[in-house]
């Protein structure tokens, strides 16, 4: 997007910006804080509160809204607290999992926020919002660390507070941009019209730059539409503009982009052939089969993706926690992108508390775990993951950002497989990227 303001983070170092706890609010903005229970849980059968050990954790996702809803998080944190305290806890210590309904509304993120201070939970753990401009600056006052979140935002990737363990939208996309320069003529993108929305261009054209590709086509669609039909033919006849190539259309609306499909079949038979490609999170297994399988249109598709796909065996610890602890509920599907990343994120967390032995747990002494160098090891789910202030992508403005890896994955047969061996690194490319 030509004449976009370059974004640099403008984060200080930590020891400059250190916030005072929780415990020194006054007493009358912790009972207000109390009072937002409503719409938020806890682990069962666990309790907290002054002298003992028992660490407490928040979970949050947007839930029944008319956009993205990730409910599998929070009911996998719920699943994880049970699993963790059926084995003795984390290093004898019981585990308290707070959730709570972000509803994809930035009033309600910082809600949850202010419960998580309210609380004295240790750390946000997992999460899911793309409303991190509202809910950061809380957990920033009161020293919380936000572990794991889904990587949806900008915030995500500057604040000194937030322990990525994924590339988030940024990785995905321009790993997908990389693919897309060598497989596509003209590439059209459909994504939403929101402030998160408008960071998408730039991530995508960064990789189809560096294969020598022209920039996307940049078409803006409502969030919580229930069709997409203009959208899909001006989708589709930017994609058979001209060059004689079959082009590509990259719908990434998250859980909308099931409704731009459906759109989007209807209107294909009226122009020349194109391929569909977009990102995890947006399409999974289970989108695959609602589509129609292998007759859907999501037929060869390319979709990248920050992990191994779902049948690898080193999701099979996850897999045991769920079947111990959440069979039959519906909420939580292993295949899920946001369910991964929180079993990640309480990895994180498991060996951040282990680190500390006998000492005491509580957001700082978790925050200076993380900061001091620990390397957090997720069974080559993820690379060695390590936190530093200022990392190699804190040049465009994503010094939190340690984890560029991607996955290729194709649609063949109506099943999401892998296109290519291991994990490929899109460091370089996001380097180049005109944030």
């Amino acid at each position: 997007m030509t004449g976009r303001r370059r974004i640099r983070s403008t984060v200080l170092p930590r020891s400059l910006v250190r916030p005072a706890r929780a415990g020194a609010l006054p007493a009358g903005a912790l009972a207000a804080c109390a009072a937002l229970v409503a719409g938020c849980g806890i682990v069962p059968g666990v309790t907290g509160g002054s002298g003992d050990e028992t660490i407490t954790v928040m979970t949050w996702a947007p839930e029944n809204t008319g956009a993205t809803n990730k409910p599998g998080m929070p009911a996998f944190a719920e699943a994880y607290g049970r699993w963790v305290n059926a084995h003795g806890g984390i290093d004898g210590r019981p585990l308290k999992v707070l959730t709570c309904d972000e509803r994809d509304d930035a009033v309600a993120a910082a809600r949850c926020a202010r419960r998580a201070v309210a609380e004295n939970a240790v750390a946000v753990v997992g999460s899911y919002s793309q409303h991190g401009d509202a809910f950061l600056p809380t957990l920033e006052a009161a020293g919380i660390p936000y572990i794991g979140g889904y990587g949806l935002t900008h915030d995500e990737f500057t604040s000194p507070l937030s322990y990525p363990v994924n590339g988030g939208q940024p990785a995905l996309l321009a790993g997908l941009g990389r693919t897309l320069a060598d497989a596509c003529g003209p590439v059209a993108l459909v994504r939403p019209d929101t402030i998160a929305g408008d960071q998408l261009p730039p991530l995508l054209d960064s990789g189809l730059a560096a294969g020598g590709h022209d920039p996307a086509g940049d078409l803006r669609a409502a969030e919580a539409a229930t069709s997409y039909g203009d959208t899909a033919e001006r989708a589709l006849e930017h994609a058979a503009a001209g060059t004689g190539e079959q082009g590509c259309v990259v719908p990434a609306l998250g859980d909308r982009t099931g409704t731009f499909m459906d759109s989007f079949r209807r209107a294909r038979a009226r122009h020349p052939e194109v391929r569909t490609a977009t990102v995890l999170g947006s399409v999974d297994q289970t989108v695959l089969d609602a589509s129609g399988g292998a007759s859907g249109a999501y037929e060869g598709a390319y979709v990248t993706g920050w992990y191994p796909e779902a049948g690898d065996a080193r999701w099979d610890p996850m897999k045991e926690v769920i079947r111990a602890e959440a069979f039959g509920d519906n909420r939580i599907d292993p295949a899920d992108a946001g369910v991964q990343t929180t079993w990640i994120a309480y990895t994180v967390l498991r060996q951040a508390v282990e680190s500390l032995g006998d000492g005491e747990v509580t957001a700082d002494t978790v925050t200076a775990a993380l900061d001091g160098g620990l390397k957090v090891t997720t069974g080559n789910l993820t690379p060695t993951l390590r936190w530093k202030f200022q990392d190699t992508l804190a040049s465009i403005g994503l010094p939190r950002l340690v984890n560029a890896n991607v996955t290729l994955h194709v649609v063949e047969k109506g099943r999401l497989t892998a296109a290519a061996e291991g994990f490929t690194d899109v460091t370089s490319t996001l380097e180049e990227a005109a944030l």
